[in-house]
């Protein structure tokens, strides 16, 4: 079980990340690989009820990587962590296969109750640099976060949301693709800015309507 953990996971970083030239060089240089790892492990105790040696095994793989990953939290397969540092992933938080995420992004809670509290994070997700997604919300499969956004209401499946609040933004018929760090790049309206487009387009049309039925009076 541990030995596909390892092939699949840096396979995935092979695949994803052009920086890595080896398997022996995600290995040992990647702290993503090396947080996930000890997360199996204060898991593995957090599960059988030993909470307190679960927590300390997270708190060591905090100390070594930078990255903050409860033993509660329920990661899938190929999890990819790039660069980490400043990572945290709350007690609830569940994550799907193939989710990439970068430095600083937060799945964190909104509640101090004993509930579900975190994100569910669907498969194939990305979650750009210093995204903070907060509270028992659903990211929707294929789902794409913008650095620094903050998302506090669902995202649906396959949508991009930029900002703070996140908001989706308009790019239809675009190909599902990897966005570096949740970010699309392509020509793409910021989603306010095409709000006031629209609110603009709309100004014109009523003022060319107006001055048509004022014009008929006249005549």
């Amino acid at each position: 079980m541990a030995l596909m953990f390892l092939t699949e996971t840096v396979r995935a970083y092979r695949e994803r990340d052009p920086a890595a030239r080896s398997n022996l060089e995600v290995l040992i240089c990647y702290p993503g690989l090396h947080a996930t790892g000890i997360h199996r492990i204060s898991s593995f105790f957090w599960r059988h009820g030993f909470y307190t040696t679960g927590r300390f095994i997270s708190h060591i793989g905090r100390f070594l990587t930078g990255i903050e990953i409860h033993p509660g939290a329920q990661l899938g397969r190929r999890f990819i962590i790039d660069h980490g540092m400043g990572v945290v992933i709350g007690e609830t938080a569940v994550v799907g296969d193939d989710v990439y995420i970068y430095h600083q992004v937060t799945l964190g809670g909104t509640s101090s109750e004993h509930i579900k509290r975190h994100p569910t994070v669907g498969n194939n997700v990305i979650i750009g640099a210093g995204a903070k997604v907060l509270g028992a919300i659903e990211i929707g499969e294929g789902a794409r976060i913008g650095a620094n956004a903050v998302v506090v209401a669902p995202v649906p499946v396959g949508t991009t949301v930029v900002g703070i609040p996140a908001r989706p933004v308009d790019r239809e018929g675009t190909k599902p693709r990897f966005d570096a760090y949740g970010t699309p790049c392509d020509p793409c309206l910021d989603p306010l800015l095409h709000e006031v487009d629209l609110l603009r387009r709309e100004l014109t049309e009523l003022e060319h309507r107006i001055a048509g039925m004022v014009s008929d009076r006249i005549n």
